[in-house]
């Protein structure tokens, strides 16, 4: 009889488990290939699949946010996955003047870093990126990718750890005003990816496969409901101790600050570089 009662009990789990991914996953539509399938532990995975004649995959969601905090738990490719770019981004859309704040994740060749591209874009500039080589595998297992976007400020965290902040300030551009869908994608980005492109993707290692799962939204809808007061995103700032997390990544893991190029800015780094 105990037996039978935990059966009864892990077959309702997983419905349950099936249930809670679909439902997250009716909330996006869908490019290219996009699979359910479960991990390791039995959980239920949404996959996104890319190989040469599939094209890029992803998911985009039907509602646009103005302001929020979200996250997805990302499993990456295995082995050799030079330029791939497995990613979750918000973005106003693809004119000029686009509003944009991006997680991307860099593929790399076997034994190499995989390198974590945060990058900020107001009214179409986007040369805000701070890059990150991962202090574990994430291919291994999943990991917490989140983005929390507020009046004051964007933040950047990975698992628990703080690794960026991008303040907002009065007299310059800040994503305030555009409504903007959330995006997840892994798609072909030989050009630029790993090693500033000189490292292409290898489509003989191909179906390349990232799994999403655990996606999480608390967010202002465009024209309709807004949970401003949940978990207090909406007036969230960094403390002094998760300013030391930010310290701490930027000391040990992090490969570029485009507030340290020069070289791309020749006139002059931008205004926010010399601010605290």
């Amino acid at each position: 009889m105990a037996r039978r009662s935990l059966a009864l009990l892990a077959a309702a789990l997983a419905i349950l488990q099936v249930a809670s991914a679909r439902s997250w996953l009716r909330q996006f539509t869908t490019d290219g290939t996009v699979r359910m399938g479960s991990d390791a532990s039995g959980q239920q995975v949404v996959m996104l699949n890319l190989d040469r004649s599939s094209g890029a995959a992803g998911l985009n969601s039907k509602q646009q946010f103005l302001y929020g905090e979200f996250s997805f738990e990302m499993k990456l490719i295995r082995g050799n996955s030079a330029g791939t770019v497995s990613c979750f981004y918000l973005s106003s859309g693809t004119d000029d003047w686009r509003d944009e704040i991006d997680t991307e994740l860099l593929g790399n060749s076997s034994c190499q870093p995989v390198v974590l591209n945060t990058n900020v874009w107001a009214n179409g500039d986007g040369k805000k990126e701070h890059q990150f080589d991962l202090w574990f595998d994430p291919s291994a297992d999943h990991h917490t990718y989140t983005i929390i976007w507020n009046p004051s400020n964007i933040l950047f965290k990975v698992d628990n750890v703080f690794i960026r902040s991008f303040k907002r300030y009065a007299d310059l551009p800040y994503p305030s005003s555009k409504p903007m869908t959330l995006h997840a994608t892994l798609w072909d980005g030989s050009y630029w990816a790993t090693e500033k492109g000189k490292v292409p993707i290898d489509w003989n290692n191909a179906p390349f496969v990232v799994s999403y799962r655990s996606f999480y939204a608390s967010a202002c809808v465009s024209g309709g409901a807004c949970h401003a007061g949940r978990d207090g995103w909406m007036r969230k700032q960094l403390s002094r101790a998760e300013l030391g997390t930010v310290k701490w990544a930027e000391r040990n893991y992090m490969r570029y600050n485009y507030c340290q190029d020069g070289w791309r800015f020749p006139q002059g780094l931008p205004a926010e570089c010399s601010r605290s």
